[in-house]
């Protein structure tokens, strides 16, 4: 089978042919029909080699979604052909996170070894994946994958995030989201659907910021050294109950600081390597800062219910396996608008 793997320290992915795995006892095989390419990826092939933790060759892929094509031995509960996205972040099963569905807060994933598709086990830029436990499915139904892959990732962890703030954010409130690409288009989205907040929407592209105003914010804000002092402008001096920044570099987290309201939320959910100091001379008095990682299994469902709802949607670029290293080019470049979405069979 074809599968775009990153192969060498430094170099860009490599379409590559490669054995079909076949499914071990309890494993699920799918015939991918759509995966999603992330920033993540791009930070991943962007380590150096002393950090690069991830193994090499790497099938890259972490928003996946397929047909189930085979059943290892003792599997129950699919059917060869039903259609079904991946829950990515692989968890032991056994411990109390686990157990809740909180497998992106496993304690024991990275000792076990255990490791997401496309972070360590081979991933969905295939045409064929393995899936190590039918609890890693979820169902699609009538859903289309190429639409709603990304949801995995792009839709899950933003809801992830806003879910764990629907406290701050009743009618009155104001929500802004730094970062108006992939995660944050869909987290205007989700905020708009399950919440009373305005939102802001805060970019340094203006094709993305059309796009923030398209798919639902109410105001959009240049991010420049400006944008703290526009959002206090735009709450009377209050700030927003709650800043999600999907970029996470130092001058976006210097914004989330200084247009945080008191008693307000900081979720820094992106992975630009920025860092925020907290404390009595940094952030507002009673402001809480959080860094989100992914989300459970229940609440992908739930995000996949509002797209079947059609109260949310993902933006995408359709690309073909062989221009999935054109696709990633794209996406390191910024030009990618809203989400990449590969498709082996095209």
């Amino acid at each position: 089978m074809r599968a775009v793997q990153y192969r060498t320290i430094g170099n860009e992915p490599e379409v590559v042919e490669v054995a079909t795995p076949d499914p071990g006892p309890g494993q699920i095989r799918l015939r991918v029909t759509a995966a999603g390419l992330c920033h993540s990826d791009s930070f991943v092939m962007g380590l150096p080699e002393e950090q690069y933790v991830y193994g090499l060759p790497l099938t890259l892929g972490h928003e996946g979604a397929g047909l189930v094509d085979a059943l290892g031995e003792g599997v129950t509960g699919v059917e060869v052909g039903e259609p079904v996205a991946v829950y990515g972040p692989w968890g032991c099963g056994l411990c109390h996170a686990c157990t809740k569905g909180a497998e992106n807060y496993c304690p024991r994933a990275a000792e076990l070894g255990i490791a997401p598709p496309g972070l360590g086990a081979p991933g969905a830029l295939a045409e064929y994946m393995i899936v190590d436990d039918v609890r890693h499915l979820v169902p699609l139904g009538d859903l289309d994958p190429v639409a709603t892959v990304s949801l995995t990732d792009a839709g899950l962890t933003p809801y992830h995030a806003i879910v764990s703030s629907l406290g701050a954010l009743p009618a009155g409130s104001t929500a802004v989201v730094i970062g108006a690409g992939g995660l944050g288009h869909v987290g205007i989205q989700i905020l708009r659907a399950i919440t009373g907040a305005t939102v802001v929407a805060l970019d340094v592209n203006e094709e993305k910021l059309s796009l923030a105003r398209e798919v639902g914010a109410h105001h959009v804000l240049l991010s420049d050294t400006s944008a703290a002092g526009e959002i206090r402008a735009l709450t009377g001096g209050v700030g927003a109950q709650v800043v999600f920044d999907f970029v996470g570099a130092p001058p976006t987290l210097e914004t989330a600081r200084k247009s945080v309201a008191l008693d307000g939320v900081i979720q820094i959910v992106g992975i630009g390597g920025g860092l925020l100091p907290t404390g009595f001379f940094s952030t507002p008095m009673g402001a809480s800062v959080r860094a989100p990682y992914w989300g459970t299994r229940s609440e992908l469902m739930e995000v996949l219910d509002l797209a079947r709802a059609g109260a949310i949607h993902v933006e995408v670029e359709r690309y073909g396996l062989d221009q999935a290293p054109e696709a990633y080019r794209k996406l390191h470049d910024g030009t990618i608008r809203g989400r990449a979405v590969v498709v082996p069979g095209d």
